[in-house]
């Protein structure tokens, strides 16, 4: 389960990148490419704002994935470690 969520988490990075790369930084993003073309089907002032949710989106994708792989990594972890003294063993040589 533990590598399963770990693809999805290096799923999500990947996308998240994605949205960042594809921003403009000074703020013209998709919208800087395009001119000032107002009458688009979506809008191109609508461009930015699905990249901002997306990148959101995807920031609240990889939290929440990394949550919940620490609670199954513990589960994993305190189920292997019962019946295993403390202390190390050692051996009896003859």
């Amino acid at each position: 389960m533990i590598a399963f969520i770990t693809i999805l988490i290096i799923l999500a990075c990947g996308i998240l990148a994605f949205f960042i790369l594809i921003q403009n930084p000074k703020g013209g993003g998709l919208s800087g490419t395009f001119g000032n073309m107002s009458s688009a089907v979506m809008g191109v002032k609508q461009s930015s704002d699905i990249m901002e949710k997306g990148t959101w989106t995807m920031i609240s994708v990889i939290a929440g994935l990394c949550i919940v792989s620490i609670l199954f990594f513990q589960k994993g972890q305190l189920n292997s470690g019962k019946g295993s003294s403390a202390q190390p063993k050692t051996e009896k040589h003859k």
